[in-house]
Protein backbone atom coordinates (compact mmCIF):
# COMPACT_ATOMS: atom_id res chain seq x y z
CA UNK A 1 0.00 0.00 0.00
CA UNK A 2 1.62 3.33 -0.78
CA UNK A 3 2.37 5.94 1.51
CA UNK A 4 0.53 9.64 1.78
CA UNK A 5 2.11 12.02 3.33
CA UNK A 6 -0.66 15.03 4.36
CA UNK A 7 0.61 18.32 4.89
CA UNK A 8 0.07 21.57 6.67
CA UNK A 9 -3.03 20.40 8.09
CA UNK A 10 -5.14 22.22 11.37
CA UNK A 11 -4.63 18.62 13.33
CA UNK A 12 -7.96 18.33 15.85
CA UNK A 13 -7.69 15.99 17.75
CA UNK A 14 -8.60 14.97 21.73
CA UNK A 15 -9.81 18.42 22.67
CA UNK A 16 -6.78 20.41 20.75
CA UNK A 17 -5.96 21.85 17.24
CA UNK A 18 -2.64 21.76 16.28
CA UNK A 19 -0.14 22.78 12.61
CA UNK A 20 1.40 19.46 11.68
CA UNK A 21 1.76 16.89 9.30
CA UNK A 22 0.30 13.38 9.33
CA UNK A 23 2.49 10.69 7.37
CA UNK A 24 0.08 7.57 6.43
CA UNK A 25 1.75 4.02 5.64
CA UNK A 26 -0.15 0.69 4.92
CA UNK A 27 -3.21 1.62 6.08
CA UNK A 28 -2.32 3.18 9.36
CA UNK A 29 -0.63 6.40 10.67
CA UNK A 30 2.95 6.09 10.92
CA UNK A 31 3.89 9.59 12.25
CA UNK A 32 2.41 12.92 12.80
CA UNK A 33 4.89 16.09 13.38
CA UNK A 34 5.80 19.38 11.47
CA UNK A 35 7.86 18.93 8.29
CA UNK A 36 7.89 15.41 8.01
CA UNK A 37 10.11 14.36 5.63
CA UNK A 38 10.71 10.90 3.67
CA UNK A 39 12.22 9.53 0.98
CA UNK A 40 11.02 7.66 -1.96
CA UNK A 41 7.62 7.25 -3.70
CA UNK A 42 4.36 8.50 -1.78
CA UNK A 43 1.25 10.49 -2.38
CA UNK A 44 1.42 14.07 -0.63
CA UNK A 45 -1.61 15.80 0.16
CA UNK A 46 -1.49 19.80 0.51
CA UNK A 47 -3.89 20.35 3.51
CA UNK A 48 -3.20 23.90 4.01
CA UNK A 49 -6.44 25.79 4.96
CA UNK A 50 -7.75 22.16 5.67
CA UNK A 51 -8.70 20.77 9.13
CA UNK A 52 -8.08 17.02 9.87
CA UNK A 53 -10.08 15.62 11.95
CA UNK A 54 -10.67 11.45 12.55
CA UNK A 55 -13.32 10.32 10.44
CA UNK A 56 -16.60 10.18 12.29
CA UNK A 57 -17.79 7.09 13.49
CA UNK A 58 -21.69 7.11 13.26
CA UNK A 59 -23.14 4.31 15.72
CA UNK A 60 -26.62 3.73 14.67
CA UNK A 61 -27.49 3.45 11.16
CA UNK A 62 -30.15 1.78 8.79
CA UNK A 63 -28.82 0.34 5.18
CA UNK A 64 -32.07 -1.89 4.79
CA UNK A 65 -29.73 -4.79 3.49
CA UNK A 66 -31.03 -7.52 3.04
CA UNK A 67 -34.93 -6.97 2.19
CA UNK A 68 -35.50 -3.65 1.33
CA UNK A 69 -33.01 -2.89 -1.45
CA UNK A 70 -35.12 -0.68 -3.02
CA UNK A 71 -34.33 2.07 -0.77
CA UNK A 72 -30.86 1.56 0.05
CA UNK A 73 -28.61 -1.08 0.03
CA UNK A 74 -25.36 -1.59 2.53
CA UNK A 75 -22.81 -0.38 -0.62
CA UNK A 76 -24.91 3.02 -2.22
CA UNK A 77 -25.08 4.47 1.74
CA UNK A 78 -21.19 3.58 2.44
CA UNK A 79 -20.64 5.41 -0.62
CA UNK A 80 -23.07 8.38 1.23
CA UNK A 81 -21.30 7.52 4.42
CA UNK A 82 -17.69 8.76 3.26
CA UNK A 83 -18.72 11.84 1.00
CA UNK A 84 -20.02 12.91 4.48
CA UNK A 85 -16.46 12.11 6.53
CA UNK A 86 -17.91 9.22 8.01
CA UNK A 87 -15.14 6.10 7.96
CA UNK A 88 -16.78 3.60 9.99
CA UNK A 89 -20.60 2.80 10.47
CA UNK A 90 -22.93 0.13 12.95
CA UNK A 91 -25.94 -0.68 11.52
CA UNK A 92 -29.15 -1.95 12.51
CA UNK A 93 -30.78 -5.44 12.76
CA UNK A 94 -34.32 -4.69 11.24
CA UNK A 95 -33.93 -5.30 8.18
CA UNK A 96 -35.50 -8.34 6.07
CA UNK A 97 -35.14 -10.90 7.08
CA UNK A 98 -33.65 -9.30 10.53
CA UNK A 99 -30.56 -10.20 12.06
CA UNK A 100 -31.94 -12.84 14.62
CA UNK A 101 -29.55 -15.44 14.09
CA UNK A 102 -25.91 -15.58 14.04
CA UNK A 103 -26.13 -16.94 10.56
CA UNK A 104 -28.17 -13.77 9.36
CA UNK A 105 -25.85 -11.49 11.02
CA UNK A 106 -23.11 -12.93 9.30
CA UNK A 107 -24.68 -12.76 5.61
CA UNK A 108 -24.42 -9.10 6.49
CA UNK A 109 -20.90 -9.28 7.29
CA UNK A 110 -20.24 -10.78 3.69
CA UNK A 111 -22.20 -8.58 2.08
CA UNK A 112 -20.47 -5.54 3.80
CA UNK A 113 -16.82 -7.39 3.01
CA UNK A 114 -17.92 -7.49 -0.40
CA UNK A 115 -19.39 -3.99 -1.37
CA UNK A 116 -18.57 -1.35 1.69
CA UNK A 117 -16.35 1.37 1.04
CA UNK A 118 -16.71 2.50 4.89
CA UNK A 119 -15.67 0.04 7.97
CA UNK A 120 -18.47 -1.62 9.12
CA UNK A 121 -20.35 -3.35 11.91
CA UNK A 122 -23.79 -4.85 12.51
CA UNK A 123 -26.19 -5.22 15.57
CA UNK A 124 -27.27 -8.43 16.75
CA UNK A 125 -31.24 -7.84 17.03
CA UNK A 126 -33.12 -9.15 20.09
CA UNK A 127 -36.67 -10.64 19.36
CA UNK A 128 -39.17 -12.15 22.42
CA UNK A 129 -38.38 -15.23 21.88
CA UNK A 130 -34.42 -15.56 20.62
CA UNK A 131 -32.89 -14.95 23.95
CA UNK A 132 -30.51 -18.32 23.25
CA UNK A 133 -29.19 -16.96 20.19
CA UNK A 134 -28.73 -13.29 21.17
CA UNK A 135 -26.70 -14.77 24.00
CA UNK A 136 -24.43 -16.85 21.87
CA UNK A 137 -23.31 -13.47 20.53
CA UNK A 138 -20.90 -13.29 24.20
CA UNK A 139 -18.34 -15.18 22.11
CA UNK A 140 -18.22 -12.83 19.18
CA UNK A 141 -17.51 -9.67 21.84
CA UNK A 142 -14.52 -8.99 19.75
CA UNK A 143 -16.38 -8.70 16.42
CA UNK A 144 -19.66 -7.86 16.99
CA UNK A 145 -20.38 -3.89 18.25
CA UNK A 146 -23.45 -5.08 20.15
CA UNK A 147 -26.93 -6.15 20.84
CA UNK A 148 -30.26 -3.95 19.82
CA UNK A 149 -33.44 -3.78 21.69
CA UNK A 150 -36.36 -2.11 20.39
CA UNK A 151 -38.58 -1.29 23.37
CA UNK A 152 -40.83 0.75 21.39
CA UNK A 153 -42.29 -0.58 17.71
CA UNK A 154 -40.57 1.02 14.69
CA UNK A 155 -39.42 0.60 11.10
CA UNK A 156 -39.27 -3.96 10.77
CA UNK A 157 -41.93 -4.62 14.01
CA UNK A 158 -39.34 -6.14 16.21
CA UNK A 159 -40.60 -4.92 19.38
CA UNK A 160 -39.52 -6.58 22.42
CA UNK A 161 -42.07 -6.23 25.33
CA UNK A 162 -41.60 -9.37 27.21
CA UNK A 163 -39.87 -8.53 30.51
CA UNK A 164 -38.90 -12.08 30.95
CA UNK A 165 -36.77 -11.65 27.68
CA UNK A 166 -35.96 -8.30 28.74
CA UNK A 167 -34.22 -9.42 32.04
CA UNK A 168 -32.39 -12.09 30.71
CA UNK A 169 -30.34 -10.19 27.87
CA UNK A 170 -29.67 -7.28 30.71
CA UNK A 171 -28.74 -9.73 33.19
CA UNK A 172 -26.61 -12.16 30.81
CA UNK A 173 -25.42 -10.19 27.96
CA UNK A 174 -21.33 -9.21 27.60
CA UNK A 175 -21.63 -6.63 24.89
CA UNK A 176 -23.24 -3.86 24.93
CA UNK A 177 -27.17 -3.47 24.71
CA UNK A 178 -28.47 -0.28 22.59
CA UNK A 179 -31.64 0.28 22.90
CA UNK A 180 -34.52 1.98 21.23
CA UNK A 181 -36.56 3.29 23.83
CA UNK A 182 -40.72 4.30 23.91
CA UNK A 183 -43.37 2.86 25.55
CA UNK A 184 -45.86 0.91 23.24
CA UNK A 185 -48.80 1.25 25.88
CA UNK A 186 -47.87 5.11 26.08
CA UNK A 187 -48.15 5.35 22.42
CA UNK A 188 -50.92 3.13 22.04
CA UNK A 189 -53.08 5.06 24.19
CA UNK A 190 -52.13 8.67 22.74
CA UNK A 191 -53.02 7.05 18.90
CA UNK A 192 -56.59 6.42 20.79
CA UNK A 193 -56.58 9.99 22.02
CA UNK A 194 -55.88 11.69 18.51
CA UNK A 195 -57.96 9.18 16.69
CA UNK A 196 -58.27 11.44 13.71
CA UNK A 197 -54.60 12.19 13.19
CA UNK A 198 -54.27 13.09 9.78
CA UNK A 199 -50.79 15.06 9.59
CA UNK A 200 -47.67 14.86 10.79
CA UNK A 201 -47.98 17.35 13.43
CA UNK A 202 -49.45 15.01 15.46
CA UNK A 203 -46.34 12.78 15.68
CA UNK A 204 -44.49 14.34 18.85
CA UNK A 205 -48.41 14.20 20.09
CA UNK A 206 -48.69 10.54 19.74
CA UNK A 207 -45.09 9.75 20.84
CA UNK A 208 -44.98 12.07 23.40
CA UNK A 209 -42.33 12.54 25.57
CA UNK A 210 -43.62 10.70 28.48
CA UNK A 211 -43.50 7.79 26.28
CA UNK A 212 -39.66 7.76 25.75
CA UNK A 213 -39.30 8.82 28.93
CA UNK A 214 -41.10 5.71 30.96
CA UNK A 215 -39.14 3.88 28.47
CA UNK A 216 -35.71 5.01 28.74
CA UNK A 217 -36.29 4.69 32.53
CA UNK A 218 -37.31 1.29 32.66
CA UNK A 219 -34.11 0.24 30.45
CA UNK A 220 -31.69 2.56 33.04
CA UNK A 221 -33.47 0.36 35.93
CA UNK A 222 -32.57 -2.81 34.33
CA UNK A 223 -29.09 -1.27 33.47
CA UNK A 224 -28.87 -0.52 37.02
CA UNK A 225 -29.99 -4.10 38.40
CA UNK A 226 -27.79 -6.07 36.55
CA UNK A 227 -25.01 -3.28 36.21
CA UNK A 228 -25.36 -3.74 32.17
CA UNK A 229 -23.47 -1.72 29.84
CA UNK A 230 -26.71 0.30 28.22
CA UNK A 231 -26.60 2.64 24.99
CA UNK A 232 -29.34 4.56 24.98
CA UNK A 233 -30.03 5.57 21.20
CA UNK A 234 -31.76 9.13 19.78
CA UNK A 235 -32.44 11.06 22.95
CA UNK A 236 -35.26 13.36 22.02
CA UNK A 237 -36.68 14.76 25.02
CA UNK A 238 -35.68 17.20 28.02
CA UNK A 239 -36.89 14.88 30.51
CA UNK A 240 -35.26 11.92 29.42
CA UNK A 241 -31.80 14.09 29.79
CA UNK A 242 -32.30 13.74 33.72
CA UNK A 243 -31.47 9.90 33.43
CA UNK A 244 -27.83 10.91 32.69
CA UNK A 245 -24.70 11.92 34.62
CA UNK A 246 -21.70 13.88 33.46
CA UNK A 247 -20.28 13.24 36.77
CA UNK A 248 -18.00 10.24 35.54
CA UNK A 249 -15.40 10.43 32.87
CA UNK A 250 -17.07 8.50 29.66
CA UNK A 251 -14.73 5.75 30.26
CA UNK A 252 -16.16 4.88 33.72
CA UNK A 253 -19.80 5.33 32.80
CA UNK A 254 -21.95 1.91 32.03
CA UNK A 255 -24.98 4.23 31.12
CA UNK A 256 -24.22 6.14 28.09
CA UNK A 257 -26.49 8.48 25.26
CA UNK A 258 -26.59 9.53 21.79
CA UNK A 259 -28.55 12.16 20.29
CA UNK A 260 -28.88 12.47 16.71
CA UNK A 261 -28.31 15.24 14.53
CA UNK A 262 -32.14 16.14 13.30
CA UNK A 263 -33.23 15.98 16.77
CA UNK A 264 -30.54 18.61 17.14
CA UNK A 265 -31.52 20.87 14.04
CA UNK A 266 -35.36 20.28 13.91
CA UNK A 267 -38.20 21.10 15.97
CA UNK A 268 -42.04 20.53 15.54
CA UNK A 269 -42.09 23.81 14.09
CA UNK A 270 -41.01 22.40 10.85
CA UNK A 271 -43.40 19.87 10.27
CA UNK A 272 -45.05 22.43 8.20
CA UNK A 273 -42.28 23.25 6.09
CA UNK A 274 -41.41 19.43 5.70
CA UNK A 275 -44.28 17.49 6.42
CA UNK A 276 -43.41 13.18 6.64
CA UNK A 277 -39.89 14.07 4.99
CA UNK A 278 -38.74 14.57 8.58
CA UNK A 279 -41.29 12.08 10.24
CA UNK A 280 -39.12 9.98 12.37
CA UNK A 281 -38.96 7.73 15.47
CA UNK A 282 -38.27 9.33 18.24
CA UNK A 283 -40.24 12.46 17.09
CA UNK A 284 -38.90 15.47 16.28
CA UNK A 285 -40.70 17.73 19.42
CA UNK A 286 -41.11 21.13 20.43
CA UNK A 287 -38.56 23.63 20.08
CA UNK A 288 -37.70 23.73 24.49
CA UNK A 289 -36.48 19.76 23.98
CA UNK A 290 -34.01 20.87 21.16
CA UNK A 291 -32.28 23.70 23.76
CA UNK A 292 -32.18 20.88 26.34
CA UNK A 293 -30.31 18.43 23.96
CA UNK A 294 -27.57 21.04 22.82
CA UNK A 295 -27.36 21.82 26.87
CA UNK A 296 -26.91 18.54 27.53
CA UNK A 297 -24.55 17.90 24.98
CA UNK A 298 -22.07 20.21 25.53
CA UNK A 299 -21.89 19.61 29.08
CA UNK A 300 -21.16 15.81 28.44
CA UNK A 301 -24.54 14.27 29.28
CA UNK A 302 -24.89 13.08 26.43
CA UNK A 303 -22.51 11.44 24.86
CA UNK A 304 -22.83 10.63 21.29
CA UNK A 305 -23.95 12.00 18.20
CA UNK A 306 -24.80 10.18 15.61
CA UNK A 307 -27.39 10.09 12.10
CA UNK A 308 -29.68 7.27 12.37
CA UNK A 309 -29.47 7.14 8.73
CA UNK A 310 -32.91 6.32 7.88
CA UNK A 311 -33.87 6.16 3.92
CA UNK A 312 -37.50 5.56 2.42
CA UNK A 313 -38.47 6.31 -1.15
CA UNK A 314 -39.73 9.25 -2.07
CA UNK A 315 -43.01 7.64 -3.02
CA UNK A 316 -43.48 6.30 0.58
CA UNK A 317 -42.89 9.88 2.15
CA UNK A 318 -45.60 10.90 -0.01
CA UNK A 319 -47.95 8.93 1.47
CA UNK A 320 -50.77 10.11 3.73
CA UNK A 321 -49.44 10.88 7.29
CA UNK A 322 -50.36 7.00 8.71
CA UNK A 323 -48.85 5.54 5.79
CA UNK A 324 -45.90 7.27 5.65
CA UNK A 325 -42.65 5.35 7.76
CA UNK A 326 -40.23 6.64 9.69
CA UNK A 327 -36.82 7.45 9.01
CA UNK A 328 -34.83 10.25 7.23
CA UNK A 329 -31.62 10.23 5.41
CA UNK A 330 -28.39 11.81 7.20
CA UNK A 331 -25.50 10.36 6.94
CA UNK A 332 -23.50 12.27 4.55
CA UNK A 333 -24.78 15.33 6.00
CA UNK A 334 -24.36 14.37 9.85
CA UNK A 335 -21.17 16.07 9.82
CA UNK A 336 -21.78 18.96 7.41
CA UNK A 337 -24.56 20.19 9.64
CA UNK A 338 -22.67 19.87 12.96
CA UNK A 339 -19.73 21.87 10.94
CA UNK A 340 -22.35 24.74 10.22
CA UNK A 341 -22.89 24.44 14.16
CA UNK A 342 -19.24 25.29 14.81
CA UNK A 343 -19.36 28.02 12.02
CA UNK A 344 -22.64 29.38 13.82
CA UNK A 345 -20.57 29.20 17.09
CA UNK A 346 -22.85 26.48 18.44
CA UNK A 347 -20.11 23.99 19.07
CA UNK A 348 -16.30 23.81 19.20
CA UNK A 349 -14.40 21.55 16.23
CA UNK A 350 -13.01 20.08 18.86
CA UNK A 351 -16.28 19.16 20.58
CA UNK A 352 -17.70 17.60 16.96
CA UNK A 353 -14.54 15.51 16.86
CA UNK A 354 -15.37 14.36 20.53
CA UNK A 355 -18.54 13.17 19.91
CA UNK A 356 -18.60 11.90 16.55
CA UNK A 357 -15.22 10.07 16.24
CA UNK A 358 -13.29 9.57 19.95
CA UNK A 359 -16.44 9.16 22.01
CA UNK A 360 -18.56 6.45 19.52
CA UNK A 361 -14.73 4.41 19.73
CA UNK A 362 -14.72 4.61 23.42
CA UNK A 363 -18.00 4.04 24.18
CA UNK A 364 -18.20 0.60 22.28
CA UNK A 365 -14.62 -0.39 22.95
CA UNK A 366 -13.31 -0.12 18.57
CA UNK A 367 -9.94 -0.89 18.55
CA UNK A 368 -8.02 1.31 16.89
CA UNK A 369 -9.90 3.60 15.39
CA UNK A 370 -11.68 7.23 16.42
CA UNK A 371 -8.57 9.13 16.42
CA UNK A 372 -5.65 10.97 15.07
CA UNK A 373 -2.68 8.87 17.05
CA UNK A 374 0.22 7.02 15.38
CA UNK A 375 -0.16 3.57 15.27
CA UNK A 376 -4.07 3.76 14.57
CA UNK A 377 -5.84 2.59 11.44
CA UNK A 378 -6.08 6.09 9.11
CA UNK A 379 -9.55 6.84 9.03
CA UNK A 380 -9.43 10.43 8.39
CA UNK A 381 -11.32 13.15 7.10
CA UNK A 382 -10.35 17.02 5.73
CA UNK A 383 -12.78 19.40 5.59
CA UNK A 384 -12.51 23.17 4.19
CA UNK A 385 -14.70 24.70 6.93
CA UNK A 386 -15.00 28.16 4.66
CA UNK A 387 -16.10 26.69 1.09
CA UNK A 388 -19.98 26.25 1.02
CA UNK A 389 -20.97 23.39 -0.25
CA UNK A 390 -25.10 23.06 -1.66
CA UNK A 391 -26.84 20.08 -1.20
CA UNK A 392 -28.56 19.24 -4.82
CA UNK A 393 -29.70 15.96 -6.55
CA UNK A 394 -26.50 15.78 -8.58
CA UNK A 395 -24.50 15.41 -5.20
CA UNK A 396 -27.02 13.23 -2.94
CA UNK A 397 -25.57 9.99 -2.89
CA UNK A 398 -28.42 7.78 -0.84
CA UNK A 399 -29.68 5.75 -3.14
CA UNK A 400 -33.63 6.95 -2.20
CA UNK A 401 -32.40 10.28 -4.11
CA UNK A 402 -33.81 12.57 -2.04
CA UNK A 403 -32.88 14.83 1.20
CA UNK A 404 -34.82 17.28 3.59
CA UNK A 405 -31.52 19.26 3.23
CA UNK A 406 -31.69 19.69 -0.67
CA UNK A 407 -31.45 23.07 -1.70
CA UNK A 408 -29.96 24.36 1.57
CA UNK A 409 -26.10 25.77 1.10
CA UNK A 410 -23.50 24.03 4.38
CA UNK A 411 -20.88 26.56 4.89
CA UNK A 412 -18.52 24.26 5.19
CA UNK A 413 -17.13 20.87 2.68
CA UNK A 414 -16.18 17.58 3.33
CA UNK A 415 -12.70 17.69 1.20
CA UNK A 416 -10.83 14.12 1.29
CA UNK A 417 -12.04 11.00 3.40
CA UNK A 418 -9.69 8.33 4.05
CA UNK A 419 -10.36 5.00 4.81
CA UNK A 420 -7.51 2.35 6.62
CA UNK A 421 -5.03 5.34 4.64
CA UNK A 422 -6.80 4.82 1.06
CA UNK A 423 -8.40 8.15 -0.26
CA UNK A 424 -12.13 6.88 -0.11
CA UNK A 425 -13.81 10.06 -1.25
CA UNK A 426 -12.31 13.50 -3.06
CA UNK A 427 -13.72 16.09 -4.21
CA UNK A 428 -16.80 15.19 -4.53
CA UNK A 429 -15.85 11.67 -5.97
CA UNK A 430 -16.18 8.34 -3.96
CA UNK A 431 -13.03 5.51 -5.06
CA UNK A 432 -15.40 2.42 -5.71
CA UNK A 433 -12.41 0.42 -5.34
CA UNK A 434 -11.81 0.88 -1.66
CA UNK A 435 -13.29 -1.78 0.84
CA UNK A 436 -13.81 -0.68 4.11
CA UNK A 437 -13.11 -3.61 7.30
CA UNK A 438 -14.82 -5.76 9.87
CA UNK A 439 -14.76 -3.16 13.32
CA UNK A 440 -12.92 -5.00 15.85
CA UNK A 441 -13.23 -4.42 19.58
CA UNK A 442 -11.39 -4.71 22.93
CA UNK A 443 -13.56 -6.19 24.86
Amino acid sequence: MSQILIRNASIVNEGRTTEGDVLIKNGRIERTGENITLPGNYREIDATGLHLLPGAIDDQVHFREPGFTNKATIATEARAAVAGGVTSFMEMPNTNPPALTQEILEEKYKIAANNSVANYSFFMGVANDNSDEVLRTNARKRDVCGVKIFMGSSTGNMLVDNYLTLNRIFSESELLIATHCEDERIIKANKEKYPDADNVSYHPLIRDAEACFESSFSAVQLAKKHNSRLHILHISTAREIQLFSNMLPLADKRITAEVCVHHLHFTADDYARYGNLIKCNPAIKAPENKTALWEALLDDRLDVIATDHAPHTWEEKQLPYQQAPAGVPLVQHGLPLMLQYVKEGKITIEKVAEKMSHAPAQCFSIAERGYIREGYFADLVLVDINRPQEVTKKNILYKCGWSPFEGHSFPASIIYTLVNGEVAYEHGNVNDTVRGQRLSFNR
